[in-house]
């Protein structure tokens, strides 16, 4: 991820809304891909300050009544409801009548649009059911349970949602957006890691084995993740929590919970390459000279291994979790050279 400027020459950040400096209102433009200071038009909306745009645009629904979103639409396409690239995915949002449900569901928003912003980094596809796109692409957000006096309580059983991806739309409970209930999970869960992008990184990998190999890639996959149809995912659940994760657990997966089945070995697998995207992104835009690789998988794994090295040493001087892992062992780098080819692979064919 980039950092911006302003008109005015201050820093801009992919969330950011509005200039601290000259405290113009910012948003994203979908005609240049740039946070830019937003200049009001006479005749409503706005145009973009970008140097060579200077495109009409129109705040999303959700930037402009709502206040979770910080994108823009360009004003031709667009008319007063009109939701961006990344809010049209919403099947369903929080219910605001609940106290900070509003700051979940914007904390919710800015995962998804980093999201966003890698998968067309590595230009994978996606849309949503109108669209010709062979798996659609949603999300809702949920809860289970009413914050009372900072605790989460249970409204009903029938009534508990998981957080998880079915046939193309991902659930995530919007108490992942509660930092404090996040933590305690990660805790009672074992987890290394436990962050809101990791569940949208974790649960977009479920929607690509939809995508890209369901009907058409499943042999190749699983010779390089295990046979998805044997166990059931129904018995490797069961038998995960009832057995516990094989002590030999890191020397063929890249987390414990991967060796429930193929398919979360192959979502953990796929978040953990987006999560290498990302960084390295990141780190490049950031004037980190480790961080460039020739966009081989060997160059890739090289240069996140430099700077997650260093970050983890920065982090362990703040107390802070480790970044990325020490070593990669050999059978997860073949499951990542198989993604690497996938996402490579991946075209217009699967929206057929």
């Amino acid at each position: 991820m980039q950092t911006f400027s302003c008109r005015c020459g201050n820093s801009l950040f992919f969330e950011n809304t509005h200039c601290l400096a000259c405290e113009s209102e910012v948003g994203w433009c979908p005609a240049c891909t740039h946070i830019v200071a937003l200049e009001p038009l006479l005749n409503g909306g706005y145009r973009c300050t970008h140097p060579g745009c200077g495109s009409a645009l129109m705040k999303c629904h959700n930037y402009a009544v709502e206040n979770v979103c910080n994108r823009m639409v360009v004003k031709a396409e667009g008319y007063a409801d009109t939701l961006c690239d990344c809010c049209r995915y919403n099947e369903m949002t929080p219910d605001l009548n609940i106290s900070g449900n509003r700051e979940r569901w914007a904390a919710l928003e800015a995962a998804k649009r980093r999201l966003f912003h890698t998968l067309d980094l590595l230009e994978l596809p996606h849309g949503i059911s109108r669209e010709n796109i062979r798996v659609p692409l949603s999300f809702s957000f949920m809860a289970d349970a009413l914050p009372d006096q900072g605790l989460w309580r249970s409204i009903a059983s029938q009534e508990k949602v998981y957080t998880g991806h079915a046939n193309g739309h991902i659930t995530i409970n919007v108490k992942e957006a509660d930092d404090v209930e996040r933590e305690r999970l990660r805790v009672d869960l074992n987890e290394s890691h436990r962050t809101l992008i990791g569940h949208f990184r974790h649960e977009i990998g479920h929607y690509y084995w939809d995508l890209l190999v369901k009907g058409l890639d499943e042999n190749a996959c699983r010779q390089v993740f295990g046979d998805h149809n044997n166990p059931t995912y129904g018995n490797a659940l069961e038998r995960y929590y009832q057995q516990g994760t094989p002590a030999n657990w890191a020397s063929q997966f890249i987390s414990a919970y991967a060796t429930m089945h193929p398919w979360e070995d192959f979502a953990e697998t796929f978040a953990f390459y987006l999560d290498m995207v990302a960084v390295l992104d990141t780190a490049l835009h950031m004037g980190v000279s480790r961080a460039e690789h020739d966009g081989t998988l060997d160059g890739m794994l090289r240069a996140f291994h430099q700077v997650g090295m260093a970050v983890n040493e920065l982090n362990r001087d703040m107390g802070l979790l480790d970044l990325a892992p020490g070593v990669i062992a050999p059978a997860v780098r073949e499951k990542l050279t198989y993604l690497h080819r996938l996402i490579q692979n991946a075209n217009a064919s699967p929206r057929a």
